[in-house]
């Protein structure tokens, strides 16, 4: 493994090396950088030729300009050298200086998008895997297609539109009249129904109660203003609980583990308690309290479980240990949802809260929850756009691998044996189908590291995509050759981690030298 591991990161460097070479030739050559100087009229022109040629020392040779570039890149891996240096742009800021900003932005926008759209295509994919052919399964092909087929740009532009400049003009009266209500409530019916699995009747009886509980609670929002005051509340927070415990141990243990069941509803109610008690510590909260709030969250809910314990102590200490967690998730939703009003009337923010363009808004003041929705605000429409032109890929992959996986001989075994079909899919079918998916998440991540270029654009973020495009527009290497520098290490250290994943996930795959 360790000879295997070497050999690998050897023949990355070696690649790194001649692909560093070749983009840095390739940028250098694709324009002149004193293009925008030449066609000027300015008295000074020479001045400012000279200052941007010394600054790009652009007397020396391209090639030889690179191996001075690779030196100054090289003592970044000297450890506690302190004089990484990968240039300068033309603005004169350091590019490490640059990159650690751009790299800021960047994960912000991106990595919530990424994780997203993992877990709702993997899971997306099982379902529609496990009801092939079913109307939800043409539903949500037609749908994902629809959405990777549209140019990101066009997404973004109707997100502004209508996410943000159409619903803060709703927010400025929130009431929803009665037929809209109907018709969303029928809408999410007609989906109810395609999603609903079971005889015409049962589908029917799906789809009507989702109907009524749609109206119901839109015409509940309208009548007592909810989005200027939103809030979820013990009870609300109580019910949902007990639906993830349900809902947890049915994935985690099957519902017939008792004791995993049980342990799950002990956490729910323990957290419905800690609801109250931990409001006072809520108000003071920063970020790493709410970290290690998290942390004894999840051990809490482990602990339950153990002293609950059963037949089989893992499943209940996992099933109460997840519930804790989503429960803990629900109570920061409702504090953030608390925080809303005093947000939302800042003198910032000025009743418009759902922003087009920025990470952030300028000059804004206020605690943990204020500034955190400032940054939801911000996030909330490049992060959709990312997700519904990202979904398509990881349906479509787990998809197609769970429907080969379920047709393989030890799945038939397993069902010969007995086993529920819980079982079968979530412990024998699910973690194989995974290997594929290992490999596209891991070319991902690369991309996520290079930043969404159109995204960032359109919303004015200046991650990695806007420096690599500005060093693009100004024939500057270094900022180009900073951002494929980190794309590059990144992608093939995910890569190697896919690699050593697979033997992981199947233990017929073997790692050697």
């Amino acid at each position: 493994m360790v000879t295997y591991i070497v050999r690998r990161l050897v023949t990355a460097a070696l690649i790194l090396l001649g692909a560093s070479f070749l983009v840095y030739l390739l940028t250098a050559a694709s324009g002149d950088p004193l293009a925008e100087f030449r066609a000027s009229s300015s008295p000074n022109k020479q001045q400012l030729m000279d200052s941007r040629s010394a600054l790009l020392d652009l007397e020396t040779p391209a090639p030889l300009r690179y191996f001075k570039w690779l030196g100054g890149a090289a003592q970044c891996l000297v450890p506690f050298a302190g004089t990484c240096d990968l240039g300068k742009n033309i603005a004169g800021q350091p590019i490490t200086d640059a990159l650690g900003h751009a790299l800021v932005q960047t994960l912000t926008l991106v990595t919530a998008a990424t994780i997203l759209a993992i877990l709702i295509g993997i899971t997306l994919g099982i379902i529609t895997a496990l009801r092939q052919y079913s109307s939800l399964d043409y539903g949500v092909t037609f749908m994902a297609f629809l959405f990777f087929s549209l140019p990101i740009f066009w997404v973004a532009v109707l997100l502004k539109e209508f996410g943000a400049i159409g619903f803060n003009n709703f927010l400025r009266n929130p009431e929803i009249p009665l037929p809209v209500a109907i018709g969303v409530g029928a809408v999410f019916g007609l989906v109810a129904i395609v999603v609903a699995g079971g005889d015409a009747r049962r589908r029917v009886l799906m789809g009507g109660t989702v109907f009524a509980a749609v109206s119901a609670i839109l015409v509940y929002f309208s009548v007592t203003l909810w989005f200027k005051t939103p809030g979820l509340g013990p009870v609300v927070i109580a019910i949902a609980g007990v639906g993830l415990a349900f809902a947890v141990t049915l994935l985690t243990a099957g519902l017939r583990n008792r004791k995993a069941l049980q342990s799950a509803l002990i956490a729910v109610g323990v957290g419905v308690v800690a609801y109250f008690v931990i409001q006072p510590l809520l108000s003071q909260a920063t970020f790493l309290m709410i970290v290690l709030l998290a942390v004894a969250t999840v051990l809490v809910g482990m602990g339950i479980g153990y002293l609950v314990g059963g037949y089989d102590r893992g499943q209940s200490m996992r099933a109460a240990a997840i519930t804790s967690f989503l429960l803990g998730l629900l109570i920061v939703l409702d504090r953030f949802m608390q925080a809303w009003p005093a947000y939302f009337n800042n003198s910032r923010v000025r009743g418009r809260p759902i922003a087009t363009i920025g990470a952030g808004t300028p000059n804004i003041e206020g605690d943990f929850w204020i500034l955190g929705l400032d940054s939801f605000t911000h996030l909330i429409l490049p992060t959709t756009a990312l997700i519904l032109i990202s979904l398509a890929g990881y349906t479509r992959f787990t998809r197609a691998s769970m429907l080969e996986i379920m047709n393989m001989d030890y799945i038939r075994t397993a069902r010969a044996k007995g086993l529920s079909e819980r079982t079968v899919v979530m412990r024998h079918a699910f973690r194989n189908a995974l290997i594929p998916v290992a490999t596209i998440v891991a070319f991902d991540i690369g991309g996520l590291i290079g930043g969404a270029v159109i995204t960032e654009t359109v919303f004015s973020v200046r991650g990695m995509g806007f420096l690599f495009l500005d060093g693009i527009l100004h024939v500057d290497p270094n900022p180009v050759m900073g951002v494929f520098i980190c794309v590059a290490i990144t992608a093939m250290v995910f890569n190697l981690i896919a690699d050593l994943a697979y033997s992981a996930l199947d233990p017929r795959v073997r790692v050697k030298a």
